[in-house]
């Protein structure tokens, strides 16, 4: 794949709809080789296969300098865990899986209350869906979630006086994925990977016709 046709726009989809629930790479291979990229265009080819072939890696890098900055401060760490988790649902993978989890418990306890937790059925016409898939959590649209747990994260930032903080930790969260997505080398595996996500993509699309 020639990840310099690629643009940012297709990039942030691609990580919107891509599988999360993978563990992250290993550390070994994580710190394996680092060269200086010869030109932008290896630069810009780089690090867009970097972040989409470690983005758990990243996340949970991010989320950890988060955390370090915040030890001192409960309210803090709470405050960037409903950030994250905000985030997370972003992702269609995750959104769907925690969806399904969530459901599942609720389920041991109270079925009518789960029944009552499902996604609503999109009409199909002519064997595709008529209008554009929309992601339900808990039964309620993404969005719904999306804005309540960043509104929630907003006020306990506001309450533990930590917005500058975690600016600044945020801030070197991504410089440091900035810098080592420029500078780690892509190995064999990233480019399988890539080729494997694609196929995925290209069949899921065929099974939906």
């Amino acid at each position: 794949m020639d990840w310099s046709n690629v643009t940012t726009e297709d990039l942030i989809e691609a990580l919107r709809e891509v599988d999360w629930s993978s563990p992250p790479r290993p550390l070994s291979e994580f710190f394996s080789r680092f060269t200086v990229p010869r030109s932008y265009s290896k630069w810009n080819s780089r690090l867009k296969c970097n972040l989409y072939y470690y983005r758990s890696n990243y996340f949970i890098m991010i989320v950890f300098i988060l955390g370090l900055g915040f030890l001192r401060r409960p309210l803090a760490v709470l405050a960037a865990a409903l950030t994250a988790l905000s985030i997370a649902f972003l992702n269609d993978s995750f959104a769907g899986t925690f969806s399904e989890k969530v459901t599942r418990t609720v389920r041991q306890f109270s079925p009518h209350l789960a029944a009552k937790m499902r996604p609503p059925l999109t009409p199909v016409i002519r064997g595709r869906p008529s209008a554009k898939r929309t992601i339900y959590i808990c039964g309620r649209p993404r969005w719904v979630f999306v804005f309540i747990f960043s509104s929630v994260s907003f006020v306990l930032w506001f309450v533990s006086c930590g917005l500058l903080s975690v600016l600044w930790a945020f801030a070197i969260g991504l410089l440091a994925t900035i810098i080592h997505a420029s500078f780690r080398t892509p190995n064999l595996k990233a480019r399988l990977n890539t080729f494997r996500e694609e196929f995925r993509a290209v069949w899921r699309n065929y099974s939906d016709l």
